[in-house]
């Protein structure tokens, strides 16, 4: 019995690595998958607004389709149909539509 007892031990002190590996395997894996992609589109979508310039065509995260009048540190006015300006904050831009092709 107090052999078992032994070796049982020295099996859970040797196994105590070992029983972390799992979670550092699964904390990296959602690193590469999860953080770092969704990182690097935060990163883009600054970039992308802080590149903005007079005339772009851009859409907000409510869906309005606008193009660029003024530009300021926070917050954009946008031209929308009609000759209407709106003033909206420039974290609400999401992106670019120079590119888009119009829906039929």
């Amino acid at each position: 019995m107090n052999a078992l007892f032994i070796a049982l031990q020295s099996t859970q002190q040797g196994g105590g690595l070992m029983g972390f590996l799992p979670l550092i395997l699964i904390i990296v894996v959602f690193w590469f998958f999860m953080i770092r992609p969704q990182m690097k589109r935060q990163k883009e979508l600054k970039n992308f607004r802080d590149q903005l310039k007079k005339g772009d065509k851009i859409v907000t995260t409510g869906g309005i389709y606008g193009k660029v009048l003024e530009i300021e540190d926070y917050f954009i006015i946008m031209e929308v149909e009609g000759q209407n300006r709106l003033k909206v904050d420039k974290s609400a831009v999401i992106k670019d539509m120079t590119d888009a092709v119009p829906a039929k």
